[in-house]
């Protein structure tokens, strides 16, 4: 009679489980104990704006850039888009009067391009108190000038 040995049919296997357990309980340590840095690469100082507006004694020369690109000082066109052109109309229009508040009126689908041409111009000029005009998103209450 034969006596078969039971321990030489035994295959060593190593469980897997509770190496994959112990690995999930590291990943979960490490990602809870892990601090992120959410500091910005960029130091910005954002804008203020009150939403009353400024008192002023003297009216405001108005820019205006429609969807074209092109610009009217007040109720004068500029001929030309550039630089010079533009410059030459606002002298002409506001005169040697540098403290002359400034109301930049852009359409909302006018080029950035134009917009920065017509702040260059007012730059170059020696304007200062330059405001860009925005209208409140609907439903946003309205602020009332107590002056009117």
């Amino acid at each position: 009679m034969r006596i078969r040995d039971r321990r030489a049919e035994d295959i060593p296997e190593i469980n897997l489980v509770p190496l994959i357990d112990v690995i999930l309980v590291l990943i979960i340590f490490f990602v809870v104990t892990t601090t992120f840095d959410t500091r910005s690469t960029l130091k910005l100082e954002l804008p203020r704006a009150d939403a009353r507006p400024a008192d002023s004694e003297q009216p405001a020369l108005s820019v205006l850039v429609n969807a074209e690109g092109r610009y009217f000082i007040d109720d004068r066109e500029a001929l030309r888009t550039d630089v010079e052109a533009i410059k030459s109309t606002i002298l002409e229009v506001a005169g040697g009067d540098r403290e002359r508040p400034v109301l930049l009126r852009a359409d909302a689908r006018t080029p950035h391009q134009a917009v920065v041409t017509a702040m260059d111009a007012l730059g170059q000029l020696g304007f200062r108190r330059i405001s860009i005009a925005t209208a409140p998103e609907a439903g946003a209450p309205v602020v009332q000038d107590p002056a009117q």
